[in-house]
């Protein structure tokens, strides 16, 4: 035996592997396919599509592409990853008819849309009912409402793709809104709708955050079919959500709301009326006093004609971070920022944590943007919409086997490229043995037992669908 020379070991590299099956954990992900009933909710939805002597099923192909996005495709040919290992993932399409699938959606791109949104709802009406008590909707409240953060990002096209346009940032490319429902501080949190919109689309278009957010709602399971849930809702945004047009149709459908509020140029000489015993500390994620920061409500001393009765702005005040630029409307070297809310009660600084966790969102697209949304890979801008919702489904999967699966443990909170390097890239062997197919996984993987206790909560729950 010759002695190493180098920092790694020296072999022998081949091909003659066989039953040997990487990615062996993503089976986390097409049991949870299974246990919420996703591949049966888009067969039914989607059966327009679907030839009577096709081989493959649209719902599978469209389930197999959310589940290659899950584990980092970020392009419909990635698939081929799950084509090589037919003992884990079943038959799946060739390149050309997973392509051939997507121009024929394409060109019909609002009822495939609707039928895919058909079937997320479903799922995840399916999903929430698994999970218990740890479901975003368990035991809602107007005073614990489920929180639907909206944000927008932009996407760079290194192409001429259809509807690119320049962006504010003088990029180019695109510019979705999106829209997702917090899991709190114990989880992630899942997409409910994206608005893919070109590269010079307005942040504050009232239109645009409608529809998003109307589109969001359909998809919660308890608004499902139009049912009002009022205060049980809270719609999040930064000051771009802000617009009369918007605040008008939040009040008129009696949802609560928490928006970034722009202060007015006199909002310095306005402030100063508010006595100094108003101001409370201002909390930190951890609901510590932070020292430097403070909260104060300046309803009374702004003037709000116009705005929605019941609206209340409060006010932060802080000692900027070092290197931060102060602005007109920041006065005795305090940054100040406001936001505008309808809840009627609590603690000042309990509302304005809440607030500030709309940063969340940030993650959020993140996560997305890791899950396939950081390019847009085909030319068509309706192409790419059907991506679009390819991409929130498969960030959908991936939350809905951390909510099902992984809840107690760090991995709740792991973000994909985590999950993907801790757990759904662990190898693995296929084994036959009395008319059963076993999938061994590699005992010295650090976090196989973890894989194997996810996958049998998963195992264990009732099959609803």
């Amino acid at each position: 035996m010759s002695k190493p020379t180098g920092a790694y070991p020296s072999l022998t590299v081949d091909t003659t592997g066989t039953v040997i099956v990487s990615q062996a954990g993503a089976t986390l992900l097409t049991t949870t396919v299974t246990k919420t009933g996703l591949y049966q909710a888009l067969s039914t939805a989607m059966a327009r599509w679907r030839h009577p002597n096709a081989i493959h099923d649209p719902a599978k192909i469209i389930c197999d592409l959310a589940v290659t996005l899950a584990l980092g495709g970020d392009c419909l040919a990635d698939i081929s990853i799950l084509r090589a290992e037919p003992g884990l993932f079943g038959p799946v399409a060739s390149d050309p008819t997973v392509s051939r699938l997507i121009a024929t959606l394409a060109d019909d791109v609002n009822a495939a849309l609707a039928a895919i949104n058909t079937a997320r709802a479903t799922t995840r009406a399916t999903a929430w009912t698994l999970a218990g008590d740890q479901a975003p909707d368990h035991n809602i409240t107007p005073e614990h409402p489920v929180i639907v953060d909206l944000d927008a990002t932009l996407l760079t096209a290194h192409s001429d793709k259809e509807s690119a346009a320049p962006t504010f940032k003088r990029g180019y490319g695109f510019h979705p809104l999106c829209s997702f429902v917090d899991h709190g501080a114990n989880g992630t949190g899942e997409p409910l709708a994206f608005l893919l919109r070109p590269g010079n689309a307005g942040s504050n278009t009232a239109a645009d955050h409608i529809t998003v957010t109307r589109d969001a709602l359909r998809q919660l399971p308890f608004t499902a079919k139009g049912g009002r849930v009022g205060r049980k809702v809270l719609i999040r945004t930064d000051a771009a959500g802000a617009t009369h047009d918007f605040l008008d149709w939040l009040v008129a459908r009696k949802l609560g709301y928490s928006l970034g509020f722009t202060l007015p140029d006199d909002a310095v000489e306005r402030l100063a009326r508010i006595p100094r015993q108003a101001w409370t500390p201002a909390y930190d994620d951890d609901r510590i006093p932070r020292d430097g920061a403070w909260v104060a409500e300046a309803t009374g001393v702004l003037d709000l004609t116009g705005w929605p009765k019941g609206m209340r702005v409060i006010v932060r005040k802080e000692r900027p971070h070092p290197g931060a630029q102060l602005r007109f409307t920041d006065a005795d070297g305090l940054r100040l920022t406001a936001f505008a809310t309808n809840t009627p009660r609590g603690q000042l600084a309990d509302l304005e944590l809440r607030h500030r966790r709309r940063a969340r969102a940030e993650d959020r697209i993140r996560g997305c943007k890791a899950t396939g949304l950081t390019n847009l890979p085909m030319r068509g801008f309706a192409h790419n919409q059907i991506w679009v919702a390819i991409v929130a489904l498969a960030v959908e999967l991936t939350a809905w086997t951390q909510i099902l699966a992984l809840t107690g443990h760090h991995a709740r909170r792991w973000e994909p490229k985590r999950l993907r390097l801790r757990l759904f890239s662990i190898a693995g062997r296929i084994a036959c043995h009395a008319r059963r197919v076993h999938l061994r996984l590699a005992g010295h993987a650090p976090w196989a037992d973890l894989v194997l206790t996810a996958y049998q909560r998963l195992h264990d729950l009732p099959r609803l669908a």
